[in-house]
């Protein structure tokens, strides 16, 4: 029978995965970026859910940050609430506005690593932004290939910079997957 492997056999991730060149200026600006993508379709949480603050409070702590703010545990607890909230509405427009938010506020928490899903915290919100507005036009990809092109357009230098030291977004996460890997790339070109 397999033995569990003690906690002195386990390697810790960051053991397996080389450090990126990752600063303070460069994780406010990603987490800006996030935020505007997400604001732009809070709106559609907001019209299913208007007495759910959470996706909103998410994009408000996401800002602070990256104006100057504190990475903080409420913080990180704003972009988990955002997720948590992604579950109550019933129109699926609405849940990827959450979702949007939820990585909004999980920018702020990019790691240094060269690691693929890294780039989750980079494109995370606009990929969700994307699909929102795609599902709210009635599953029409000409509306999130223009929130893609928003996206791309207005990408800080620091979220090209940063991407360019990280492997390209992995596979899997459905059809806001499918826009992350595009936005990733097109950036990257």
């Amino acid at each position: 029978m397999p033995t569990k492997p003690s906690k002195t056999d386990r390697t810790d991730r960051t053991d397996q995965t080389d450090r990126i060149a990752l600063t303070e200026h460069e994780l406010r600006e990603i987490t800006g970026f996030a935020a505007d993508c997400a604001a732009r379709v809070l709106h559609l949480f907001e019209q299913s859910l208007p007495a759910d603050p959470r996706p909103r409070e998410a994009i408000e702590a996401a800002r602070a940050f990256a104006g100057g703010g504190r990475r903080t545990q409420a913080l990180r607890m704003s972009g988990f609430a955002a997720f948590r909230a992604a579950r109550e509405p019933a129109a699926p427009a609405a849940a990827e506005a959450a979702r949007a938010a939820s990585h909004a506020a999980g920018a702020a928490f990019l790691h240094p690593l060269a690691d693929a899903h890294q780039v989750k915290h980079i494109l995370g919100a606009a990929a969700h932004a994307a699909r929102a507005r795609e599902l709210a036009a009635d599953g029409d990809p000409a509306v999130a290939a223009d929130a893609l092109a928003w996206a791309r357009a207005h990408a800080p230098a620091a979220v090209i910079t940063v991407l360019g030291r990280l492997p390209a977004a992995p596979a899997g996460g459905g059809q806001a997957g499918e826009y992350l890997r595009g936005l990733d790339g097109a950036l990257r070109a």
